[in-house]
């Protein structure tokens, strides 16, 4: 060996998993699974006639669509339908099919949280332009449909709006 070398000390290939771990995150106490239901709110726009899609800009910035946890004894479709007038003030809409459910694990502090959330297809009726988002939204805005797949921050949701919108094209909804 070399002079250089005898100074460094190997590392141990066998270091404990916990010691890696706890400077990173702390250890996870439980497992949670929670249900969230939500809706792709769709709409003709009154003057150009295109397909829009309803998103919010959360705290953190990021475009999403209406959503909410689902309270016991409540169906995912009556959460859709609650969460959306709850989030965006849009009183009047039709809550269609259900296109899908998205998975996805986040961690809240000691907790591992599985989620699935229920995503309906809904189209809002009405006075459309009349909506009175909740405070802690940035924004709310209605958005021609290929602009929201842009915006949207979650993925699986975006594929989910390209699902809906070819139902809502399909059965001559718009």
């Amino acid at each position: 060996m070399s002079d250089n070398n005898q100074h460094h000390r190997p590392r141990s290939r066998f270091q404990p998993i916990r010691n890696i771990v706890s400077r990173r995150h702390p250890a996870i106490d439980e497992v949670v699974r929670e249900t969230t239901s939500g809706g792709i709110v769709f709409r003709r726009n009154p003057k150009t006639q295109e397909l829009e899609i309803l998103l919010m800009q959360d705290a953190k910035n990021r475009w999403t669509i209406p959503k909410g946890h689902v309270e016991p004894n409540e169906d995912p479709r009556d959460t859709a339908r609650r969460e959306i007038v709850e989030e965006t003030g849009l009183q009047e809409m039709k809550v269609y099919d259900w296109l899908g459910k998205v998975n996805f694990r986040y961690r809240r502090n000691h907790t591992l949280v599985l989620m699935t959330m229920h995503i309906y297809m809904v189209q809002g009726l009405g006075k459309t332009n009349e909506l009175n988002p909740e405070d802690w939204l940035n924004d709310i805005r209605w958005l021609p449909a290929n602009e929201a797949i842009d915006k949207i921050a979650y993925e699986d949701i975006g594929k989910l709006i390209l699902v809906g919108m070819k139902k809502v094209r399909d059965a001559r909804l718009f």
